[in-house]
């Protein structure tokens, strides 16, 4: 599968911005999608995930209550809508997809088979 985030941009803090993940080729609905957000100079970090029928959604501390994802199996989407941005939510998204996860892996990077390009979101104060 190709996946293709877009919808980043530059938000004032206290905004909002929706982030969309667009997936090619069939059975999308079989994977688990997360997003991952990446500064530099830092490892990238798990921000949260939605399972396959989408009635599951696991979010990292540092999004709860902020951020929502969501996704659409017929239009092979998933989201993610952030609000009350914070300076310190400025990076770059990257959506990744997977299945079968290891036992405790799903929030690690080297968990994912495929990954999005990302998009850059930058939070100003």
């Amino acid at each position: 599968v190709q996946l293709q985030a877009s919808g980043g941009g530059l938000v004032q803090a206290g905004g909002s911005l929706r982030l969309a993940c667009a997936a090619s080729g069939r059975s999308f609905s079989i994977y688990d999608m997360a997003w991952f957000r990446q500064t530099p100079g830092k490892e990238r970090e798990f921000v949260g995930i939605i399972n396959r029928s989408g009635d599951t959604i696991y979010y990292a501390d540092s999004g709860k209550g902020r951020f929502t994802i969501s996704r659409d199996n017929a239009k092979n989407t998933v989201y993610l809508q952030m609000n009350s941005l914070k300076p310190e939510d400025t990076a770059i998204y990257y959506c990744a997809a997977n299945w079968g996860f290891a036992v405790g892996t799903m929030t690690e990077p080297s968990a994912y088979r495929y990954w999005g390009q990302g998009t850059l979101v930058t939070v100003s104060s």
